[in-house]
């Protein structure tokens, strides 16, 4: 690693991944075509990669970057609604330094939280395939043994899974083990090897996009209440 930080390594190899043939033309298309409301902007149209507190004990996974999203500024839940709100939300909690996230130079720091997704490229219709999913789930496996968090968020069903998934497949998790997404709840799950304490505490949340924030299905009062409880588990 030439003496890099392992972090910074797996960044740069998510950026440059093409493994994906359908991904890859997307996210590029989107890229040379904009919507008209940035078209004077470049966007980043590769893989984006985790961003946050590399000491972080907070791992929050999403689904995947918005085509644009963070598919045009290269920072997870940069420049979009559901950015919007989950920032907010987490200024409030004193994870994050603004509440406000619209470019990846806009200063913004994350304090014991990294936020990463169980897909890295922006996908049609925001509908991954179950093998892109699988093809990622190598770059979320590599983030939880290098950050080895104590809590890990689950925004939505998809990562949520993706997650119980990634425990399953390393035999941490019994395959017949169940665990029931719904927002608020919680489940103690083994942590990553050598990590203490040897369990993480899984949390699920809905996604903050707009059908969600916008229907009132999903509130700041809902928010805040999971990232109070994460806090709370946190200094316990």
């Amino acid at each position: 690693m030439s003496g890099k930080n392992p972090l910074r390594v797996l960044n740069e190899q998510i950026i440059a991944c093409r493994k994906c043939p359908r991904l890859v033309a997307h996210r590029e298309e989107v890229a040379r075509v904009k919507r008209r409301a940035f078209r004077g902007e470049t966007y980043w149209g590769r893989p984006v990669p985790g961003f946050g507190d590399p000491q972080a004990r907070l791992l929050i996974i999403g689904l995947a970057p918005a085509a644009h999203g963070a598919n045009r500024t290269g920072r997870m839940f940069t420049g979009d609604r559901s950015g919007d709100f989950l920032y907010a939300r987490l200024h409030e909690a004193g994870f994050a330094s603004q509440a406000e996230s619209r470019r990846r130079d806009d200063g913004l720091r994350l304090t014991d939280v990294y936020i990463t997704a169980a897909l890295r490229c922006a996908p049609p219709e925001n509908k991954p395939l179950p093998a892109e999913i699988a093809s990622c789930r190598p770059y979320l496996e590599a983030e939880l043994e290098l950050l080895r968090p104590r809590a890990v968020l689950a925004l939505g069903r998809i990562a949520f899974e993706g997650y119980l998934r990634l425990l399953r497949d390393s035999g941490a998790l019994p395959p017949q083990a169940r665990f029931a997404f719904r927002h608020g709840a919680h489940y103690d799950v083994p942590g990553s090897p050598g990590a203490r304490p040897p369990t993480t505490r899984l949390f699920a949340s809905y996604h903050p996009s707009q059908q969600n924030t916008q229907t009132g299905r999903v509130t700041p009062g809902m928010y805040r209440r999971v990232l109070r409880e994460i806090r709370r588990y946190l200094e316990t």
